[in-house]
């Protein structure tokens, strides 16, 4: 079972989108080039693509989990850019015979692939120009403030102390920079640039986050669910009416070329 199933219409809902910072960075990695083909690695549900689609000509979506495909499919539908849905995972994405892309997006999901496979893989099938791009934020669960601290303890009253990464699996962290990682393949020119976020938030907008990602979607709640969700919304309602609910983050955006 994927570690997001049953969370793909929450996830398209309620994840926040990238920063318009990250968007103009991005777009001006493409400009000039007459021929620009974005692949977006773990896709989600195609928040990426819909962001950066007028600065591209072709988008190719590769998504693992067919549930947030289709809510990409949804998000993309009727784009003036030629798009590409594949279902399957970054590591088992095949390109077709002299296809390459100019641009690759890796958007809140490096933790989750075999990062050494999926940069070789990209050696072979991107421009000599390309540029490759990891970034994302931290989470909810990360987030250190008075409200994320509570709510993470009230997660764990269910889920225990560890965080999760689905129904069955616990979270694995990975201790090394990804810059580090990125400096040990063919794409070992890296540029870093780090984008401070305040995001505020509604009780009803975390409520929703939260069912989208594996540390607290719905299942792991088994038939507690119900009791959760009251609980944790007369926490963040008490909290919203005493400084509200604000999340400080700093999204990182690593853009990384041949040497």
């Amino acid at each position: 079972m994927s570690e997001f199933a049953t969370t793909a219409p929450y996830y398209a809902a309620y994840r926040p989108g990238i920063p318009s910072e990250a968007v103009d960075l991005l777009t001006e990695a493409v400009t000039g080039k007459q021929h620009r083909v974005l692949l977006d690695l773990g896709s989600g549900t195609g928040q990426v693509p819909l962001a950066l689609h007028r600065a591209v000509t072709e988008i190719d979506v590769v998504e693992r989990d067919a549930d947030m495909l289709a809510q990409a499919d949804k998000a993309l539908a009727g784009l003036p850019v030629t798009v590409r849905l594949h279902n399957t995972s970054a590591e088992q994405f095949t390109p077709p015979p002299g296809w390459q892309a100019d641009l690759v997006t890796i958007c809140r999901a490096f933790h989750w692939m075999d990062q050494p496979a999926v940069l070789s893989l990209l050696e072979g099938c991107t421009t000599t120009d390309a540029t490759v791009v990891v970034m994302g934020d931290g989470s909810l669960w990360t987030a250190r403030s008075p409200w994320t601290d509570d709510l993470r303890a009230l997660i764990q009253e269910y889920t225990g102390a560890e965080r999760r990464a689905g129904k069955d699996k616990k979270y694995a962290a990975h201790g090394r920079p990804y810059r580090e990682i990125l400096a040990e393949s063919a794409f070992a020119q890296v540029e870093e640039h780090a984008i401070p976020v305040e995001r505020p938030w509604s009780t009803d907008q975390v409520i929703g986050y939260l069912y989208s990602t594996s540390f607290a979607a719905r299942p792991l709640f088994g038939d507690q669910v119900e009791e959760f969700e009251r609980r944790a919304r007369a926490l963040l309602n008490e909290h919203a009416a005493h400084g509200g609910l604000v999340e400080n983050a700093v999204f990182s955006v690593l853009l990384a070329r041949r040497s």
